[in-house]
């Protein structure tokens, strides 16, 4: 399994609750993009229209060897995934400040997958003191280590 990218930031900003595996609908040159890891999932997110799944403002660059014909780096695209997984995220996502944010963009043999996460919101003093724990348990490891 060969990560192309991650999106470290969803991790700060929001409480990953439950995760996702889906497909990602591509186009030729889209595919080789990611193969040389040009990707970029900041300030993305997943949106469900109807009885689909899609990934807004996610950006793919152009393929380095491209020609005219190269794809749009912030097109929409299509996420697929079982229709029971749709209606279940759906019904979780009615819940207040619930959001569907893709935490990484993978190739499982040769196929590229996303996983999503269903996520809330954190507010600044969650994020504050998750930084806080985090600086401790560094600070326990190295006394520990050192011992």
């Amino acid at each position: 399994m060969k990560t192309v990218c991650q999106n470290r930031k969803a991790y700060h900003d929001y409480t990953i609750e439950e995760t996702l595996e889906a497909g990602i609908q591509l186009v030729g040159t889209e595919v080789k993009s990611l193969r040389e890891g040009k990707a970029n999932l900041k300030d993305s997110h997943a949106i469900i229209k109807g009885d689909e799944v899609f990934l807004l403002s996610c950006h793919v660059s152009p393929y380095s060897h491209g020609n005219i014909m190269n794809h749009d780096p912030l097109r929409t695209r299509k996420l697929l995934l079982h229709r029971k997984e749709i209606e279940r995220m759906r019904g979780k996502m009615q819940q207040k400040g619930y959001t569907l944010v893709p935490l990484k963009i993978y190739f499982k043999g040769p196929f590229a997958k996303v996983e999503l996460g269903l996520a809330k919101g954190k507010r600044t003093y969650e994020k504050r003191e998750a930084i806080k724990e985090r600086e401790a348990k560094r600070d326990i490891e190295r006394v520990m280590k050192s011992r």
